[in-house]
């Protein structure tokens, strides 16, 4: 099945579910910078770092890009079932990697992210977009308050799982599904049988990880910025080394990815980012073309080894409806161009704006 991408002059509005992360930071500035997309609510989950970490990070990132305004809500501070597991190892002390924000002026809202789920999704149905790229906690917890979202949303978008493929967490499981894969398991069942314009897009590691950002795209990057000096993050260079760019969007984005990339040399993938989240950014406002395939898709809860693994029926052996359109093919080059014009536009606003405003 082919899904379709190009420009969409209509708003579109986004309810993005985040564990902010050096990718889902560069997700939400993604989504920041497109004038079409509204985001309705930020909420946060606990996953790379803790849930009021991740609350921090984003209203962090949404002063550095002058979106004052948008609601930030903590949900899920553990897994439903099991104990949290944090990545500081991957995304820095902070989320962030070497990046350094300035404590936000906004508070974090006085709402719990399941509420925003429901209370935003019953208001606006058919309206509304989710995007995941955390572990699955809220989402299940709302489903559990209102199981009619899976209808009353536009469409859901996923970062998350892997499909005979490689984990990145254990040999067979994908980093947010293990944090919270009995979260995982709900939000799949909760969605057999609904019509397929409903099932939730699934962005897993098959196609996340060829979206690898490298040196050059952060060179690119500056100069969509119009930074007068190339942004130069280069294997070569001390590890640590902080950027000097007079941009401050370019220099935070600069500061995380430069850390991303060192941890993924350490684990010999080469100095470069898999970027997953801001691929499925990308895709859920329809900005990069990719293909899905229909699938029954169910989580493992039970195994000591294989917990967290996520199994695609793909030929309907086990005799069940599809419950998602896993995506199965993507165009890094296509999605990278995007994301660099897109971004760099933003943060040439932001280099030019005068102090505080």
């Amino acid at each position: 099945m082919r899904d379709s991408a190009g420009a969409h002059a209509a708003t579109q509005t986004i309810l993005m579910d985040v564990d902010t992360g050096i990718d889902d930071a560069l997700a939400l500035v993604y989504l920041l910078s497109r004038p079409e997309v509204r985001l309705q609510a930020i909420t946060c989950t606990a996953g790379n770092v803790g849930a009021r970490q991740v609350a921090l990070n984003n209203l962090a990132l949404l002063e550095l890009c002058g979106r004052n305004g948008i609601e930030v809500a903590i949900g899920a501070e553990v897994p439903l079932e099991i104990p949290l597991v944090t990545t500081e190892e991957t995304h820095g002390p902070q989320g962030i990697g070497y990046a350094e924000l300035q404590a936000p002026a906004q508070q974090i809202s006085a709402r719990h992210a399941v509420d925003v789920w429901v209370d935003e999704v019953r208001a606006h149905p058919g309206q509304i977009t989710g995007l995941i790229t955390g572990p699955l906690t809220n989402f299940a917890l709302a489903l559990r308050r209102e199981p009619e979202l899976p209808r009353l949303l536009k469409g859901l978008v996923i970062m998350g799982g892997c499909f005979y493929y490689q984990g990145n967490t254990t040999p067979t499981a994908e980093w947010n599904t293990s944090v919270d894969p009995h979260a995982a398991k709900e939000v799949f069942a909760a969605y057999r049988g609904l019509p397929e314009d409903k099932l939730p897009i699934v962005c897993s590691l098959e196609t996340t990880e060829r979206i690898e950002m490298r040196p050059e795209h952060l060179r690119c990057l500056g100069e969509a910025a119009g930074a007068p000096e190339p942004e130069l993050v280069l294997p070569e260079q001390p590890e640590g080394q902080r950027s000097t760019s007079g941009n401050p969007l370019v220099a935070c984005l600069s500061d995380a990815l430069r850390f991303y990339m060192e941890f993924h040399r350490l684990y010999d993938q080469g100095y470069v980012a898999h970027v997953h989240d801001a691929f499925a950014a990308c895709a859920a406002v329809g900005r990069t073309p990719f293909t899905t395939r229909l699938a029954t898709v169910d989580v493992e809860t039970d195994s000591t080894v294989l917990i967290g693994t996520t199994v695609a029926d793909y030929r309907g052996l086990w005799g069940l409806p599809p419950n998602a359109r896993i995506v199965s093919d993507n165009n890094p080059g296509h999605c990278f161009d995007e994301l660099i014009s897109s971004i760099g536009s933003l943060a040439r606003a932001v280099g030019s704006a005068p102090p505080g405003a």
